[in-house]
């Protein structure tokens, strides 16, 4: 993955990989990690080269500095005044949190300081989210009369709709407590436990079958789009396909000798 150097001379993007965990470090932290061209450029070859990297288990999402992610560069928005460019921007900002749905692998928020408007979104698309209990988040463009369209897309697909609806009519805060119980993150610790909390919730998946994990992914979130009946018709034959992976055979064993199983699956 190429580099993108800032001013400091540091890159845009940090990717650090562990044990079968990417973590993906927004490094902008002097703007906040707001999400310039050239920072979601490097996010998007990233997410791509993990997607091919089968040594890849879980992928977290993180922040260097005061916050998690305070959204699209406004000012690199505003020096570019052109439909066309918006247009580009709009587009290469939904491929990236696309990209986060379609790969393979689980992808977990590890959110501290403020996570707004295109960050809220960020917190939003990924599959899972851990925050510190400072956490705060806001769709707030409308502050600034724009209303955050594509940050509804995955709010609303998190949230109920009249709590999204307010979040975005208002541009209002809330803080982590409440974005556990909208159900916007699964999980809220103080700062000093929040690395500890993320690596709880990736070993807790790095242990599963990963042809499991991939399948159910994938099933998730194409089922959640469809009607009942399309939807289980689908997961049926999602689940009798699964059923002849031989980890299943595996597991199903190891489960009634009482061990652990060795899964052969990638």
């Amino acid at each position: 993955m190429s580099a993108v150097l800032q001013a400091s001379n540091e890159p845009v993007l940090v990717r650090n990989d562990a044990g079968g965990i990417a973590t993906v470090t927004l490094n902008r932290p002097k703007q906040y990690n707001a999400l310039s061209e050239e920072l979601l450029t490097e996010l998007q070859s990233a997410l791509d080269s993990i997607e091919k990297d089968p040594s890849v288990r879980v992928v977290v999402i993180a922040g260097n500095g005061a916050a998690f992610c305070a959204g699209h560069d406004l000012k690199q928005m505003r020096a570019n005044p052109k439909k066309a460019y918006y247009d580009k921007l709009f587009a290469q900002c939904s491929k990236v949190m696309m990209t986060l749905t379609r790969l393979p692998q689980p992808v977990i928020a590890r959110v501290h300081g403020i996570a707004t408007a295109a960050g809220c979104q960020l917190v939003a698309q990924c599959d899972l989210a851990v925050a510190s209990d400072n956490a705060r988040f806001a769709v707030s463009g409308i502050n600034v009369a724009l209303f955050c369209s594509t940050p509804s897309v995955p709010l609303a697909r998190n949230i109920s709709r009249k709590q999204a609806m307010e979040m975005l009519l208002t541009g209002d805060f809330i803080d982590a407590a409440t974005a556990k119980a909208r159900g916007l993150v699964n999980r809220v610790v103080s700062i000093e436990k929040l690395d500890a909390e993320v690596r709880a919730l990736t070993d807790a998946i790095i242990v599963k079958s990963p042809v499991a994990v991939t399948i159910g992914k994938k099933m998730f979130y194409k089922q959640i789009e469809m009607g009942m009946e399309a939807a289980y018709e689908y997961a049926s034959e999602v689940m009798a396909c699964n059923m002849m992976a031989e980890d299943v055979g595996e597991g199903i064993d190891a489960f009634m000798q009482k061990r652990a199983p060795k899964w052969k699956n990638k």
